[in-house]
């Protein structure tokens, strides 16, 4: 059964933040020790850089919307259950949480989130035995601001596709794809799902540039993911998601067909449906 993974947690900054800078708070005052202990607690969380492969820019070419990518493999004789993407030092740091129905042996993702400012980045990945390891980076910014940078689109007009979703699922690979990890994906029999949601994400830090008041914080809440009918994954989102979100998966490459439902904090709901071409 998964666990659900409770709001206060992935809040937790808000009662961690202080008024220094961010650049300033990052050094004098770390948040890591703090949400370590509010999702893991005593769980030992073990050197997982021999396992867990982060891909993050050393800095953010644009703060609202900057892709951060991992690669993760289980232990030898054990199996994924959870990974967690947390940006330490963002207002909601649990920014995205992989929750598998059945364990995998590994796991790829490729999302699209806000950095808030210059930031430690752990991932975190739980197994079935109980075991957990966590592999660190760091992200330097560019000072444009991310979680109350203005939207990129009227709120109004925002509503009109929200929850729109353009969904593939493919061998992996393609034009202008890793090819080295086109080579580990096909060397683990994967496939991968790539996802386009139509969502504002709004972070509750942004103003209406017209009334000036602040805009509803509504995000992402979750998105459940079906192969052939059946569980593989629940995503977590949060604020940390960027506008119109993308996302990038890795599946088992006996998958045939995937279905996908969005739910967003304000209880909209959405589908989509893709096959594998020729099926």
């Amino acid at each position: 059964m998964r666990r659900a993974v409770p709001a206060i947690l992935l809040l937790s900054a808000l009662l961690l933040s202080t008024a220094m800078p961010v650049a300033a708070q990052a050094q004098r005052d770390p948040a890591w020790p703090d949400i370590r202990a509010a999702m893991w607690g005593g769980t030992d969380l073990g050197d997982g850089a021999h396992l867990i492969a982060i891909d993050s820019p050393a800095r953010t070419m644009n703060d609202p919307r900057t892709q951060i990518a991992a690669r993760i493999l289980a232990p030898e004789g054990d199996a994924l259950t959870r990974v967690s993407l947390v940006l330490d030092e963002n207002p909601m740091p649990v920014s995205a949480v992989f929750d598998f129905d059945a364990p995998q042996p590994g796991f790829f993702f490729d999302v699209t989130v806000r950095v808030n400012g210059p930031t430690p980045l752990h991932v975190v990945a739980e197994t079935a035995t109980g075991a957990a390891f966590v592999a660190d980076t760091f992200v330097k910014t560019s000072g444009t601001g991310a979680c109350a940078a203005p939207p990129g689109t009227d709120p109004e007009l925002a509503l009109a596709t929200l929850g729109d979703m353009e969904l593939t699922i493919s061998p992996v690979g393609g034009v202008g794809a890793d090819p080295m990890r086109t080579l580990r994906a096909m060397a683990a029999g994967e496939r991968q799902v790539d996802l386009d949601i139509m969502h504002p994400s709004h972070s509750g830090m942004q103003m209406d540039q017209i009334s000036l008041l602040f805009i509803p914080m509504r995000y992402v809440e979750t998105l459940e993911l079906n192969l052939d009918g059946a569980g593989f994954a629940t995503v977590t989102g949060s604020i940390s998601l960027s506008e119109n979100p993308s996302l990038t998966v890795s599946v088992p490459g006996g998958a045939q067909a995937v279905d996908v439902t969005m739910t967003d904090t304000d209880g909209t709901t959405t589908h989509a449906r893709a096959t594998v071409a020729g099926y």
